[in-house]
């Protein structure tokens, strides 16, 4: 008989992320990390696999490496292991044995590199702090003086080196208030792309721009030309060059009031000329994007997210109708490609599956899975069943995904959890969702809407939500709830609401505006948003065309906030929140509290030490694993039947 899934799936369960393909498309570099119950610890390592069928070996033996890279003459790999500092440093090792050899050595740490054409140089991304930072004080003189996940910024930014993989020497080749990222050499080798936001609105927006600079150094060329890519990390955007050098493949955004990595478009850009695009906005470029590839025979090959599904596509360079080569009914991440693009390797998370490595022939579109650690896991543990459904609100179609406990009985009734996905321009996807099946597995059935503001779904249908939260994001979600409502096995005395981030902004909306939950679990929210517009490390860039507001003239933010609604609320309320969260920081969790407190309400509210926002998902396993706990013991004991 198979066991449910549980809070502690998280310790049982590998994971293969970050494949890298060599030039030849003859090995595949992958990460395979997984969590130490004894150290309490993720390990990671560098795996090698001959070919999708052939033979899978350890390659490297550190306790922290990642983000393999193959040399463009197929005979290095590079990859990032921490120093004893803890810090980010690269290094290479032969592909055909021999000894891993450190190449850097920088204060800053680093990452986000590129190989050189000739396999010689490595451009890399590096911390670059002022050498006057005094140690005793923290200073602010920009909006921008924090981000969530890496703390203090100050006046800190991140810079392009090139180091030489010969001698180890590096060279800075960026400065200025800016930081940097996405470093992309140029088939000749003598300038680098990268993303960039230097320009003077970078204090109060997350846009960033595509700029083009010598290996040497030098002036950094912008060529945008219109085009925005995101000062966001990993999810800045992607750059591929035309296999000439003359033009830029990006992927990005042309809408001003659109500054989501997560719903985009693909463009060419070329210095002097305005910025074409290639795709229409329905398969919105997946970030980060590891490999975009510009093709000899004049097509980009990038992956997409269509409504909740990946596609692994193609599109012509110089425009035309966009190819789907593979892919649908699943999560496709972490595109790497061979030298001529005919040979692709993805990860592929399915509905029933956490996670697999996914060979792909560009030409046939077969597509043959491989590297499925976890395979044994599923096989002995019951995945809950997931079912689409749509229904039409004003003429917008909403699609929702339902997840039914395993072995659900047809005649007997089961409580209700709405799940609100983050964002508002996250999305539902047809993938393995920890919270999903760890209450699918005990009892519950889990209803999750992708509401309008949800990306995937097309521009129009993402902008839906801009300065509008709580409107027709609202009533989507309940419209898909009344018509879950409708059908027999639903106990209908017995709903609660989960989300997260924006999910915890609209969870904490919904009890305020809806008296009909038994309980809530509303973790990391956005609760005042005249408080979070000054304490959030994006609630100007951020937070200015989601909510319409500053917090000089925040009428609009008054009124779309769930602080304001606090007195309505019915629900037993559970507040789960990082302490070092800056996206959406604790104070407003303990603005709801005292809130709920003041008015006689049943509240509690988990603290979670050090955890940042995204804690849920890569802070310390402890953490991770009592956020289910407590999740689902809430939904237990506010929930039970009869109760």
């Amino acid at each position: 008989m198979q066991k449910p899934i549980g809070p502690d799936h998280i310790y049982e369960l590998s994971a293969d992320t970050q494949p890298s393909m060599s030039p030849d498309g003859a090995l595949v570099a992958y990460v395979r990390s997984q969590i130490d119950r004894e150290s309490m610890t993720v390990l990671s390592w560098i795996m090698l696999a001959s070919d999708p069928e052939g033979e899978t070996r350890v390659f490297t033996h550190g306790r922290a490496d990642s983000e393999p890279r193959f040399s463009p003459d197929g005979k290095w790999l590079a990859f990032v292991r921490k120093d004893s500092a803890a810090r980010k440093q690269l290094w290479v090792m032969p592909v055909d044995g021999g000894e891993a050899r450190q190449l850097t050595c920088v204060p800053g740490g680093a990452g986000d590199y590129a190989w050189s054409p000739d396999s010689g140089r490595i451009a890399y991304i590096s911390d670059v702090k002022p050498s006057e930072q005094s140690e005793d004080v923290r200073v602010a003189r920009r909006i921008r003086y924090r981000i969530d996940g890496k703390g203090w910024r100050g006046d800190a930014f991140y810079h392009l080196f090139v180091a030489d993989v010969e001698s180890g020497k590096s060279r800075q080749i960026t400065d200025g208030d800016a930081d940097c990222a996405n470093p992309v050499w140029s088939p000749e080798g003598d300038r680098i792309a990268f993303i960039s936001d230097r320009s003077e609105a970078r204090d109060r927006s997350w846009f960033a721009e595509v700029y083009v600079v010598s290996a040497d150094g030098g002036e950094a060329v912008d060529w945008s030309q219109g085009v925005h890519c995101y000062s966001q990390g990993s999810l800045g955007g992607a750059i591929a060059w035309s296999p000439d050098g003359k033009r830029l493949a990006v992927a990005g955004t042309d809408i001003d009031d659109l500054g989501d990595p997560r719903q985009g478009w693909l463009f060419v850009v070329e210095p002097g000329q305005p910025p074409v695009r290639l795709t229409d906005g329905a398969y919105t470029p997946v970030l980060p994007a590891p490999d975009l590839k510009w093709t000899v025979e004049g097509d980009v090959v990038f992956l997409g997210e269509h409504r909740g599904e990946g596609f692994l596509c193609r599109v012509p360079a110089a425009g035309g109708p966009l190819t789907v080569v593979a892919g649908g009914g699943a999560e496709w991440t972490a595109l790497s490609l061979d030298a001529t693009a005919s040979s692709a390797v993805c990860v592929v998370v399915t509905p029933q599956s956490s996670g697999a490595l996914c060979h792909v022939d560009l030409s046939s579109g077969r597509a043959s899975m491989f590297a499925d650690d976890n395979a044994g896991y599923f096989a002995n543990h019951a995945v809950a069943t997931m079912e689409k459904f749509t229904i039409h609100r004003d003429g917008v179609e909403i699609e929702s995904r339902l997840l039914l406990p395993p072995e659900m009985q047809p005649h007997k009734k089961y409580p209700v959890v709405v799940d609100i996905h983050g964002g508002p321009h996250g999305r539902f996807r047809d993938a393995f969702d920890g919270v999903h099946q760890v209450l699918a597995a005990a009892g519950y059935i889990v209803l999750a809407v992708n509401p309008r503001g949800s990306s995937s779904y097309g521009p129009d249908f993402a902008r839906a939500v801009l300065r509008e939260w709580g409107g027709e994001d609202y009533l989507d979600i309940m419209a898909a709830l009344d018509e879950l409502c409708t059908r027999d096995y639903v106990d209908t005395d017995r709903l609660g609401v989960h989300g997260y981030s924006y999910g915890g902004f609209m969870g904490s909306w919904i009890i305020g505006h809806d008296t009909r939950f038994a309980a809530a679990v509303v973790g990391a929210p956005c609760i005042n948003l005249v408080s979070m517009y000054g304490t959030s490390d994006i609630g100007v860039s951020f937070g200015e065309p989601h909510w319409g507001g500053t917090s000089v003239d925040a009428a609009l933010l008054v009124e779309h906030s769930p602080l304001t609604y606090a007195d309505n609320v019915e629900t037993p309320v559970l507040l789960l929140h990082g302490e070092d969260d800056v996206r959406c920081p604790i104070g407003q969790s303990e603005e709801y509290l005292v809130a709920l407190k003041r008015l006689g309400k049943e509240v509690e509210m988990v603290r979670f030490p050090g955890g940042s926002h995204g804690f849920v998902k890569s802070g310390p396993p402890k953490m991770r694993e009592e956020y289910l706990v407590r999740t689902l013991a809430w939904f237990d004991d506010h929930l039970e039947e009869g109760g």
